[in-house]
């Protein structure tokens, strides 16, 4: 049996419940403004938005335990993403806003159509009478790395490589680091158009780590920043990362790695956008000379990456040459067991980034000495149902 983690810190903070929040207010300022959620609204910790907002229900059967509803109800709640997708867009369609939110693993499940809403949206564009349509907007959480009760098959970021991968340049895949980020990117969902936007997070209680100074300059100065308080002068190493539970395990790597070797210089560098062959939205893409400035001109870069690391490596080679390149990603390994062990399984821990960083260095003592952490966290996981805290605190 898996155990929970249950932290009581109030340092801890949710981004999915400050979307939660954010669609609250947004339900109570837009009369016309539609939440369309394959019936996991509670479970994705947006529920704050039954306290101003009921949900379509019409004549069915009503019991006791059901949230509020109407027939008039404006978060229509469907076990189909695909009959969901189409009433969003259509929604859209007359001008109106609206969201969707979803785990992360069955949004490939509207892929064919969000290829159409795209060609659809690249199309209009080159109609003069075509008013510009409020985006289609996509809320991903559940994601893969933490679902300790439903497993492999709830364990897949494939949209986010089939978005950013296609040339239209009409798709956003946004990977707000905290609560604060999530506040700045909510506000460029809601009032963008003609666009697709992905908003991925884990809906997990996580550290705060920006200022709202930091998240606006985030996502103003092309998609990526250096995190001062994690970062060194002159760095011998760029660490990056690029999405909230893998920049967790980014900043506990230089913990991990300085606790051995105090003297080595490290810069942090968050991105938390991604177009088609870019860091950054599709109108703000992150700049050569901005690259440089951030990334260094020859200093390796170790990556982590919330999805399949092949789609940010093949961004980041846009910027510079593959040998400075080691990228961590999901790499199709799930279960269900700990936390820390989809890390491992998938090698974006904090210790297979402090093992890239001793290869880099050459020091195999240090290798040897990470990977025996691995597995020895593996080994008490399976004994006892969790983590072992003196390995992963």
């Amino acid at each position: 049996m898996i155990k929970q983690a249950n932290s009581q810190s109030s340092n801890l903070h949710s981004s999915a419940k400050k979307i939660g929040e954010l669609l609250t207010m947004e339900f109570s300022n837009n009369p016309n403004f539609y939440f369309f959620s394959p019936d996991e609204t509670t479970s994705n910790k947006f529920d704050q938005v039954f306290t101003v907002e009921k949900r379509a229900w019409g004549s069915l059967p009503r019991e006791a335990w059901d949230l509020p509803e109407s027939a008039d109800g404006r978060i229509v709640e469907m076990l189909s993403e695909n009959v969901l997708f189409s009433l969003m867009t259509g929604h859209l369609s007359n001008g109106e806003k609206a969201m969707m939110g979803s785990y992360e693993a069955f949004y490939p499940i509207i892929a064919s159509q969000l290829l159409q809403q795209i060609k659809f949206i690249k199309q209009s564009k080159l109609v003069k009478w075509r008013t510009p349509i409020p985006a289609v907007n996509l809320l991903s959480t559940s994601t893969c790395w933490r679902q300790d009760h439903n497993g492999f098959t709830h364990q897949s970021p494939a949209l986010i490589s089939m978005l950013l991968s296609n040339p239209s340049n009409l798709s956003n895949c946004f990977f707000p680091l905290d609560d604060v980020s999530a506040t700045t990117v909510f506000d460029k969902m809601v009032n963008s158009y003609d666009v697709v936007n992905l908003t991925t997070f884990d809906k997990n209680e996580r550290p705060r780590y920006l200022s709202q100074q930091q998240a606006s300059t985030l996502f103003r100065n092309g998609g990526a920043i250096i995190l001062d308080d994690y970062s060194d002068k002159n760095p011998d190493i760029i660490l990056a990362a690029c999405g909230d539970v893998v920049a967790h395990e980014g900043i506990k790597a230089i913990d991990v790695i300085k606790r051995d070797l105090p003297h080595l210089k490290i810069r942090f560098v968050y991105i938390g956008a991604l177009s088609y062959q870019a860091i950054g939205s599709t109108n703000n893409k992150l700049s050569e000379k901005s690259f440089e400035t951030i990334f260094g001109l020859e200093q390796p870069i170790i990556a982590n990456f919330h999805g399949y690391a092949d789609t940010l490596l093949c961004i980041l080679s846009h910027y510079t040459t593959r040998n400075r390149l080691h990228v961590h990603g999901f790499s199709e390994e799930g279960s269900t067991t700990t936390p820390c062990e989809m890390l491992r399984r998938n090698a974006v821990s904090r210790y297979d980034l402090a093992i890239d960083i001793a290869t880099e260095l050459e020091r195999p003592d240090l290798v040897a000495k990470y990977k025996n952490c691995l597995v020895n966290n593996h080994i008490h996981a399976i004994k006892y149902g969790e983590d072992d805290k003196a390995i992963f605190d």
